[in-house]
């Protein structure tokens, strides 16, 4: 080797040495780290949402049945609360956020579900981060919408199908339908919608759409409870329905906020929105209950302020105060005639009307969410190059999709159950109560 290559070479590695701690500095820099107030408020987000199932889900709909019905469905709330944790951690987990093999380029069975390689939480360990919060939390979080989704299609066909129908339906719906959609729609670059440009940040999509239309294909296929609509069902205490909105109320600032994962301006502008639509929502369908029918009532407040948190779901991360409002307003009014005179009109029985407050509510939600995250809305604003007409368009491609994917796999899903187990309780069981028929006890004693 000559001198000058030498000196060269001594220089070069010289260099590299001098550079060395600078180069580890920027290697660190770019290493995601843990920080403790997002940890924090993920926790606090995580216990709010499982909040909305057990007790707030299970007393909103507990206080709408029938007397003889009222542990079946608080039975029923509990029973998905503990299944669809272990089906998560099996292979839930895996099927909605497992990105291996994802691609932007090419269309593949990863546009549709995630992979098996965090089945049973493989490699999620105390270290393991997604963002700035352990992974552990994060999929925890995860976990209560997947508890929350199939236990919201319980109060379609309450009062009348078997336990074990319940059980085996919402294990084979969430493999099926849950997962895949929120793969689609959360998991990130390759999968199908979130490709699309689908705005759906904490579940109107998701959750909400998903759920009412598996509830209205449900209660299609179970038929109308005996009697209906012919003799009188009006809830037997709508004290506990309405401390279960109040607790869904106080628990979707976990839904919504916490789908920032991050203690930050999202996560305040969401908590914000959320508010603002709920209340509107409320008012709204109040006034038109009682310009329709002469009296404002508990029930109908209860309702429309749940229909104004399923439709301000996805646009609880790009909408604005105003488009809050708007969202509110919309939503407390058209969930209050799907609830009744298309209802109605139809003849289906939706027992606690979930495709009309969860199915049109999220359609509702997800279609104005493309208009209301406009900056000329106060929203947050458009990816650039995208119009508003072409993010409706996205939005209600994405809402159409889920209507037929959960519609056509729910109807299925059903048939199978029916075939396996049956899907429905005797008549004298229906008649008797499914609190004692099916669990020998009452929920009271008189």
């Amino acid at each position: 080797m000559s001198r000058a290559m030498q000196v060269i070479k001594n220089g070069g590695l010289a260099l590299l040495a001098a550079l060395a701690p600078t180069l580890a500095l920027a290697q660190e820099a770019v290493k995601p780290e843990l920080n403790s107030g997002d940890t924090a408020w993920m926790l606090t987000s995580t216990a709010l949402v499982l909040f909305m199932t057990i007790p707030g889900l299970s007393l909103f709909y507990a206080g709408m049945v029938r007397a003889k019905n009222v542990l079946s469905v608080m039975m029923q709330c509990f029973a998905i609360t503990a299944l669809m944790t272990v089906l998560w951690t099996v292979y839930g987990y895996t099927l909605a956020f497992d990105t291996t093999g994802m691609t932007k380029e090419a269309i593949n069975l990863s546009t549709f579900v995630g992979g098996f390689g965090k089945a049973f939480f493989n490699g999620v360990g105390r270290d393991s981060l997604t963002l700035a919060i352990p992974e552990t939390v994060f999929a925890t979080f995860q976990m209560t919408f997947a508890i929350i989704t199939p236990a919201l299609i319980v109060g379609a066909f309450a009062e009348r199908m078997k336990f074990s129908a319940l059980l085996l339906f919402v294990g084979l719906w969430f493999t099926f339908v849950y997962a895949p959609i929120a793969h689609m729609v959360w998991s990130g670059d390759g999968a199908l919608m979130w490709d699309w440009g689908v705005l759906d940040f904490a579940g109107g999509t998701v959750v909400h759409i998903n759920a009412g239309i598996a509830g209205l294909v449900a209660c299609i296929v179970l038929g109308r409870r005996k009697g209906y609509p012919t003799t009188a069902m009006p809830p037997h205490n709508l004290n506990f329905t309405l401390i279960g909105a109040s607790m869904l109320w106080v628990g979707w600032f976990g839904f919504n906020a916490g789908s920032a994962v991050a203690a930050d301006g999202s996560a305040g502008m969401a908590m914000l929105v959320t508010q603002i639509a709920t209340a509107a929502a409320a008012l709204s369908w109040m006034c038109a209950e009682w310009l329709n029918h002469g009296k404002p009532s508990a029930l109908g407040i209860a309702s429309g302020a749940v229909a104004g948190l399923v439709a301000i779901t996805p646009a609880s991360g790009t909408a604005g105060p105003l488009g809050a409002l708007l969202i509110g307003i919309a939503s407390g009014v058209i969930c209050f005639l799907a609830s009744t005179k298309l209802k109605r009109a139809l003849g289906y029985d939706d027992s606690l009307d979930v495709f009309g407050v969860h199915a049109v509510g999220g359609i509702v939600g997800a279609i104005l969410t493309g208009l209301c995250a406009d900056a000329a809305l106060g929203g947050k604003g458009l990816a650039e190059g995208v119009s508003v007409g072409a993010q409706l368009w996205v939005q209600t491609k994405g809402a159409l999709f889920t209507i037929v994917y959960s519609a056509v796999l729910s109807y299925l899903l059903l048939k199978l159950v029916d075939a396996l187990v049956g899907l429905r309780v005797t008549e004298e069981q229906e008649t008797e109560g499914l609190d004692i028929a099916l669990h020998d006890e009452r929920g009271y004693n008189l």
